[in-house]
């Protein structure tokens, strides 16, 4: 995901700015998803927690049969707490639905759990999480692919790819085919959705959305 504009930063709170960590990440007993979204937000496992709002865990179903994961929150993100509530999510939403698929029904996340950007007045550029941030962060994620125990795994761009497999990849090697993973689950690869609305050539656009929703119905037969 490239730097793009975003919107102007939450006036009512300067905690994105100064917020500093007094304990640890109370990360003992963490039995529900309920009790990880609340450890996610008291996250401070790396300095992404600083300037951020709030931690953002994932949403959905406990018995989903297939999670998708993003690279991180965005500024709505980070703003409500919730993942995918922003441009890029409402694309998603259009592919999933063009795809067959209820959000309701899918458990969403992202390999990083606090937003990255950088500054600029009163808005917030997106940054792209580095692979250390990455693998901190893999920790929730794993936790959260624990409880849900997914039969399948949707990984939505390059980071997510590494939050799951643990490893650099390009999507362009693993698109377009089922992986294995170790537990049993299986993974497709494919674009974030925010790549898409980056595109300029309309005609070009059109034909990577057309691919992002074969993806998502490969996903939804595989699982069916």
């Amino acid at each position: 995901m490239g730097a793009v504009a975003v919107s102007a930063v939450n006036l009512k709170a300067e905690k994105w700015r100064t917020r500093v960590a007094e304990t640890d990440s109370p990360t003992d007993d963490i039995a529900t998803l309920d009790q990880l979204a609340r450890a996610v937000d008291h996250c401070t496992r790396c300095p992404l927690y600083c300037n951020a709002t709030q931690g953002v865990a994932g949403e959905g179903p406990k018995d989903a049969r297939i999670m998708l994961v993003g690279e991180q929150p965005g500024d709505q993100e980070d703003l409500q707490g919730r993942p995918f509530v922003g441009p890029a999510g409402r694309l998603l939403d259009e592919a999933l639905a063009a795809a067959g698929l209820n959000r309701r029904r899918l458990f969403l996340t992202n390999a990083v759990k606090h937003f990255k950007f950088e500054p600029r007045g009163k808005r917030r550029l997106h940054q792209t999480p580095t692979a250390g941030e990455i693998d901190i962060c893999r920790w929730w994620l794993d936790k959260e692919r624990d409880f849900v125990a997914p039969e399948l795994i949707v990984t939505l761009g390059g980071s997510a790819l590494r939050g799951v497999t643990g490893r650099s990849a390009s999507i362009r090697s693993m698109r377009g085919a089922v992986h294995e993973l170790a537990g049993g689950a299986q993974l497709i690869a494919t674009v974030h959705p925010s790549f898409l609305l980056r595109m300029p050539d309309r005609n070009r656009a059109a034909k990577e959305r057309e691919a992002f929703v074969a993806d998502l119905i490969r996903a939804r037969k595989l699982a069916a």
